[in-house]
């Protein structure tokens, strides 16, 4: 009988990996079954329903042929449309794209064409140069084929200073430094959350980008301006810094501002000559700022040529430096300035991070290089430095 048959369309349902699903089942006596037939039976008793209405049902029964039909577009589609997947994308954000820009009819015939063809999971972030109004099946083929990728690749090396990074992008990009320099005296409208920008250590807080541009290989969509190319870096260092758990494990184990362990990171990459060492170097600006150095300060050369970077001078090695640059007085940088600098000199990569996060314990004050390789000696004491220097100079390397 018909009066006991329930043709219930369930409330969407959440997936897994955040797509919706719409479950449509036969309900008889409170009871729920699936199946092909059943699904076959409920459409037809719908057929009946309808029919019996008139001719002008068909418009109804349209409608809810849709609930057991996939909408989708047939074909390889017509024309040219540009489509950004975004980095960290899933099946059903890449679907949502693609509706949107009418490439394909629904979110559902994408993710279904792409469940159905186990290379999916190649589809990487990037633009892709596809058609509008293509089939589910078409688009996951037309994405799959690295012709169809717009490739506008650019590598950031760890530890180049945002002056340098603007340079790099310029020249890629054709946009002026001056709009790089522009975007970035606005930090947080780039999407640096205001907590970053705290300190424990009672200094004069100085928003900066530098440090928060990630070095990193970027696919640069077509029509950027200086503002999104930054704010595409600044959300990759807050993704890999995120998924460190950086500021929570710095704050918790470091008992430091997770924008003062940033400095830290930027100075070990770079006065680390080799990875192996930037953990060490981490924990020697930890000493020397907070601990058991006579001055309290930093005693980086570094740190000096960032400001020389920052005022528009060439920077120099450690023997061209003059008397006045190594203690100019109104250098903020100053390396003989008692604490932490005012902000990251360079923008570090993850292996400076985590050697910012987690330093190997060591009461080490000095470190020299004593070798090609970059390998360095690291000194509790003066006079262990200075032994550590003889080596230096016994291999050539000071």
């Amino acid at each position: 009988m018909i009066d006991d048959l329930d043709l219930g369309f369930d409330e969407p349902e959440r997936g897994e990996k955040g797509r919706h699903r719409r479950s449509f089942v036969r309900k008889r006596n409170g009871r729920s079954g699936g199946g092909r037939g059943k699904t076959i039976l409920a459409l037809l008793m719908a057929l009946i329903l309808l029919g019996g209405i008139g001719g002008g049902a068909f418009y109804g029964f349209d409608r809810i042929q849709n609930y057991f039909v996939t909408p989708d577009y047939d074909g390889a589609g017509s024309g040219e449309i540009t489509v950004e997947i975004k980095s960290g994308a899933l099946l059903a954000d890449m679907a949502d794209a693609l509706v949107a820009a009418d490439v394909v009819k629904s979110q559902k015939a994408f993710v279904e064409a792409a469940e159905a063809n186990s290379r999916s999971k190649n589809i990487q972030p990037g633009t892709y140069k596809l058609r509008k109004q293509m089939s589910g099946v078409n688009a996951v083929t037309a994405m799959l084929d690295l012709k169809n990728k717009i490739v506008n690749g650019l590598t950031i090396p760890e530890g180049r200073t945002s002056f340098n990074i603007y340079k790099l992008l310029s020249d890629k990009t054709k946009i002026p430094v001056k709009d790089f320099q522009a975007a970035a005296k606005d930090p947080e409208g780039l999407g640096i959350p205001d907590w970053w920008f705290k300190r424990d250590d009672g200094k004069k807080v100085v928003k900066s980008v530098e440090g928060f541009l990630f070095p990193d290989t970027y696919e640069i969509p077509p029509k950027s301006t200086a503002e999104s190319i930054l704010k595409l870096m600044v959300n990759r260092f807050l993704s890999v810094s995120g998924e460190m758990k950086f500021a929570d494990r710095v704050q918790e184990e470091r008992k430091v501002s997770p924008y003062e362990a940033l400095i830290v990171a930027s100075l070990a990459q770079a006065e680390a000559g080799n990875k192996d060492d930037l953990g060490k170097v981490a924990r020697v600006a930890y000493n020397r700022a907070y601990g058991e150095f006579p001055c309290n300060c930093l005693e980086m050369d570094v740190t000096v040529n960032y400001y020389l970077e920052s005022i528009g001078k060439p920077t120099k090695s450690s023997k061209q430096m003059t008397e006045s640059e190594l203690n100019d007085p109104k250098n903020p940088y100053n390396r003989k300035l008692p604490g932490m600098i005012p902000t990251p000199i360079n923008n570090p990569g993850k292996q400076a991070l985590e050697g910012a996060m987690d330093p190997p314990p060591g009461k080490w004050l000095y470190f020299v290089a004593i070798d090609k390789q970059g390998h360095s000696e690291f000194a509790e004491t003066y006079e262990q430095q200075k032994r550590n220097e003889n080596k230096a100079r016994e291999a050539g390397i000071i």
